[in-house]
């Protein structure tokens, strides 16, 4: 009898868990159901974004570079001649392909066909450098042989080079760029955007080797092979502290003119935690400087960056009840995920936090991670984070929010949300089946074990009613 209880007592535990989750289930159901199916509310800051300067830069972007979110626009998407600010992406693939102490031999083409009276530092065919004194030739003297060496050097030659930069564009989202030269001398088929400029500066500016070469303001390249005398290189970017145009907050960025780009130019800035970065095309000098300077100056006053993590209160997943299965025999645990701590918003310093708009993605691929979490400032795009998994691995755990909103734009449609909701009631009834197969078992084994125990039990409780029945006085 007490095996019997155990046994009873074990599938009474079984069931309170299950239908525990059930419980859970339901609730999370619910509060998918009402995200999925909840209009966008409508923000209200229709025409609160901040009004940018007048400038006389034919096309021009400002771009934070933390969210990628673009803060003032003139033309961005213009196709336009890059010029020289070609050579951050002639740096760019340099860096993600090659050592910095790789030999560069000089070749006869890369020397001889660049434009007459066009930059250069003077490298001799079959002249040797480092990498690393290339690309310091590349970005501050805007040298066009040693962009073709670089180039001839990474892919073969340049043509196959420029294959590789025009993949790049596209992996970085640019849809109005082709390059056809590493170096952007005059090509009607060499041509891109501020807002794809924009994109290619912001990659670059992730590697900090990029980031140490653009900043820098005189570099030297020591006797070589074929050059007795060294080399003083200096950035023709006047933003840089001590130029004609210096900028404190300016951290670096390139130059670029030809005759039919005019002035162009790319620039980086760094405010505390805001770091923005600057295009202007087509524009005569030296104004080129001057829409820059007014456009950061804008930025800088009117923006503030805003940490995610910090600030998001309505997604309740840092408590101790996140699954709360009401009973003393299970108990609470803690939210086994988090908010990434590195996500970042921009909004005007007009703004809270608490006047962005998010909306959940579920289309992650990321296998650390299980959703997205993107935020809009009326009709702007202000940053987003992912929602990790914390410590645990898991290959689907669907996020709910106690007060969101969505909006027509949003990735994570209802009936998206339906099939994820769907998918976890299977899971639900696949362990409801297993647990009936083990409840099923575990009773068969029970029975088998003691089937001679019952039996015995049978045998005796028979025999106990013959002895009364023997000893029962009949009379006639």
């Amino acid at each position: 009898m007490t095996k019997l209880k155990i046994y009873l007592c074990n599938i009474l535990i079984v069931l309170t868990f299950f239908f525990n989750i059930l419980s859970v289930n339901a609730a999370s159901n619910t509060n998918l159901e009402e995200l999925a199916t909840s209009d966008a509310s409508s923000c209200e800051n229709t025409d609160l974004w901040p009004t940018g300067p007048d400038i006389e830069s034919e096309s021009a972007i400002l771009m934070d570079m933390n969210t990628g979110t673009v803060l003032y626009s003139k033309n961005m998407n213009e196709e336009l001649y890059p010029a020289s600010t070609t050579k951050i992406m002639t740096t760019l693939l340099a860096l993600e392909h090659c050592n910095l102490d790789e030999v560069v031999t000089f070749s006869h083409n890369a020397v001889f066909s660049i434009e007459a009276g066009s930059s250069h530092i003077g490298i001799t065919e079959g002249e040797q450098l480092t990498m690393e004194q290339c690309l310091y030739g590349i970005m501050l003297e805007s040298a066009n042989e040693v962009s073709n060496a670089v180039a001839e050097h990474v892919a073969g030659s340049i043509e196959e080079f420029a294959n590789m930069m025009n993949e790049k564009a596209t992996e970085l989202g640019c849809q109005n760029t082709h390059f056809n030269n590493a170096n952007g001398l005059p090509d009607e088929n060499h041509y891109s955007s501020a807002y794809d400029l924009a994109l290619i500066g912001r990659a670059a500016m992730q590697n900090e080797t990029f980031r140490k070469i653009t900043s820098t303001t005189t570099y030297t390249i020591p006797p070589t092979n074929l050059q007795e005398e060294s080399r003083p290189l200096s950035n023709h970017h006047k933003m840089l502290p001590k130029r004609l145009y210096a900028y404190a907050d300016c951290i670096g960025g390139k130059t670029g003119y030809t005759t039919v780009a005019r002035q162009t130019l790319v620039t980086f800035a760094k405010r505390g935690d805001l770091e923005l970065v600057c295009v202007v095309m087509k524009v005569e000098s030296p104004n080129q400087y001057k829409d820059t300077a007014a456009l950061f100056d804008w930025g800088f006053d009117n923006f503030q960056i805003l940490n995610i993590a910090d600030n998001e209160k309505k997604y309740n997943i840092e408590n101790d009840s996140f699954y709360d299965t009401d009973t003393s025999i299970f108990g609470n645990t803690k939210s086994i995920v988090e908010i990434n701590k590195n996500g970042e918003i921009i909004l005007p310093n007009t703004a809270s936090f608490s006047d962005a708009q998010s909306k959940l993605d579920y289309t992650n691929n990321d296998s650390n991670s299980f959703a997205t979490l993107s935020y809009t400032y009326g009709d702007r795009n202000i940053g987003s984070t992912t929602i990790d998994l914390s410590n645990i691995n898991l290959s689907e755990f669907n996020f709910s929010s106690s007060n969101s909103t969505s909006n027509n734009n949003s990735t994570m449609s209802t009936n998206s949300m339906k099939k994820s909701i769907n998918s976890r009631n299977i899971i639900l009834i696949v362990i409801l089946v297993v647990m009936i197969i083990v409840i099923i078992g575990a009773g068969s084994l029970f029975l088998f074990k003691n089937y001679h125990f019952f039996k015995r039990k049978r045998i005796r409780k028979h025999r106990k009613m013959n002895r009364h029945f023997d000893d029962f006085n009949f009379k006639e």
